[in-house]
């Protein structure tokens, strides 16, 4: 997930690997006229898309001041066995790369968003306004992202999958929660075996030629605090008493609040976050951690 703070991140590299099985059975690419103004949608990701196996090594190293929460407390791994629902962000967490960036630079962009992120950043900047200026910067088209789709299949964090199948079993109910696009998240959730009405993510929005016209800013993730409303909406809708935010970014760590999510645990197997993961109830490097504390 990223965050707009000015916290120092620590990036892990992740080669790309051979090519998952489990994106076998996936729906080809569908797509739903908006009844209004000829929007289009993206709903289903095509037949040919594979996940990758990504391989990242934690640097968990560089959280040796975080010790006091890398070691759960007995009432956070209380709260951990007993959750009724985990929201996951995407970028980052459930997925190795920023999906934004990713789709930049498949366009010909990457480094002019880059540097605006960069800047933005150093600042406080509204999300609604850092994800409006950089997708200007590029205005990817229907086409340009159905290319990126067949081309670039997402890479998942190492143990993901496992953690999602072990919550699963224990009737524990799993969403998506992220400032990324459904366009690039609906293949995520099918490979993971979530359903859709469980993802909280943006639209891009396009013309009837394919054109891009921006993204739905009726989403709630679509704005600053997004992350936190979506989280109260499940838990009001649903009833849940308790609930776990798993994230690396500020936005996710938001939804830590009356209303929203019980815990939040900070996922550095990726991006090291430092400001977010010292406010973390329980800082992981390896989704491993989770799983076997399930047991």
């Amino acid at each position: 997930m990223e965050t707009l703070t000015g916290a120092r991140v620590v990036p892990v590299q992740a080669p790309r690997r051979k090519f998952s099985s489990h994106f076998a059975k996936l729906s080809s690419l569908e797509l739903r006229r908006y009844p209004c103004r000829g929007r289009v949608m993206i709903m289903n990701p095509p037949k040919s898309l594979r996940p990758i196996a990504a391989s990242v090594q934690p640097q968990e190293s560089s959280a040796l001041s975080h010790k006091s929460n890398t070691l759960p407390s007995k009432e956070v791994l209380g709260l951990w066995k007993s959750a009724e629902a985990v929201c996951f962000d995407v970028d980052s967490t459930v997925c190795v790369d920023e999906g934004i960036d990713e789709l930049a630079e498949f366009c010909g962009a990457g480094t002019a968003v880059a540097e605006w992120t960069a800047r933005a950043m150093g600042g406080s900047v509204p999300f609604e306004e850092a994800l409006a200026a950089r997708l200007s910067l590029f205005k990817p088209s229907l086409s340009e992202v159905q290319d990126f789709l067949q081309k670039r299949p997402p890479r998942l964090s190492p143990g993901i999958e496992e953690l999602v199948k072990k919550l699963r079993a224990h009737k524990t109910d799993v969403y998506l929660i992220s400032g990324g696009f459904r366009q690039m998240i609906n293949p995520v959730a099918s490979i993971l075996g979530i359903p859709e009405g469980n993802i909280f993510a943006n639209n891009l929005l396009f013309g009837s030629s394919g054109e891009f016209l921006g993204f739905d800013e009726n989403e709630p993730t679509s704005r600053s605090g997004g992350k936190a409303t979506a989280v109260q909406q499940i838990r009001k809708a649903r009833g849940y008493k308790a609930l776990a935010m798993i994230g690396d970014g500020a936005t996710d760590l938001e939804a830590r609040k009356p209303g929203g999510a019980d815990l939040f645990i900070c996922y550095g197997g990726v991006q090291l976050r430092e400001a977010v993961a010292a406010k973390a109830d329980w800082l992981v490097f390896d989704f491993q951690h989770l799983i076997s504390s399930l047991d």
